[in-house]
């Protein structure tokens, strides 16, 4: 089951939640055109191999481009016991224009 949050409602989590994840799926060419600060990176191809090092019983927000990829990577750490982990929807696409503009869009 796909669990998404909004970017309006990621970035209040964000601010009252200190222990919150933010999981930054996308390749490295897009990291080096925006980023949400603070995010964790894990390319969605290394997250077989590096799941055992996200914190299991934490909230996490995944993110890619437009949240096509994170939601796979959502459904695939659920399945892999992960409890509290969500969809950012719209991706960083949505949080540059809902919560902080001066992230470029590409």
């Amino acid at each position: 089951m796909n669990k998404e949050i909004s970017a309006t409602h990621a970035a209040k989590l964000r601010d009252t939640d200190p222990k919150v994840t933010f999981l930054d799926v996308r390749e490295d060419s897009e990291l080096a055109i925006c980023r949400i600060e603070g995010a964790l990176h894990i390319p969605m191809g290394e997250i077989p191999e590096r799941a055992d090092s996200l914190p299991k019983d934490e909230t996490m927000v995944v993110f890619c481009h437009h949240g096509m990829r994170s939601a796979n990577v959502q459904q695939y750490l659920e399945a892999k016991g992960f409890k509290k982990v969500l969809n950012l929807a719209g991706g960083i696409h949505s949080w540059s224009l809902e919560v902080d503009p001066g992230t470029p869009r590409y």
